[in-house]
């Protein structure tokens, strides 16, 4: 691996699925001695919170929860 100019380092594919690393989480770099130890942050959001934070509040169907639920399920709808 080489640094560039922004002192950046890319994290080979095999391993960052070994340590299930994806885009966005985040990481530090300890130094331990002579060594550098790239772990991840005590504490930040895990891919999939950071999702749902994402997608908080953007549904614009209209249908309520349980009509949502019973569209998924395939349940027959009320006659209105």
């Amino acid at each position: 691996m080489k640094i560039n100019s922004k002192g950046q380092v890319t994290i080979p594919a095999p391993l960052r699925a070994k340590h299930n690393l994806h885009e966005g989480d985040e990481v530090e770099v300890i130094e331990v001695g002579n060594t550098l130890r790239i772990v991840r942050r005590e504490g930040s959001e895990t891919r999939g919170e950071r999702l749902v934070r994402h997608m908080r509040g953007k549904a614009t169907s209209g249908m309520s929860t349980d009509e949502i639920m019973r569209l998924f399920r395939g349940d027959d709808w009320p006659d209105d």
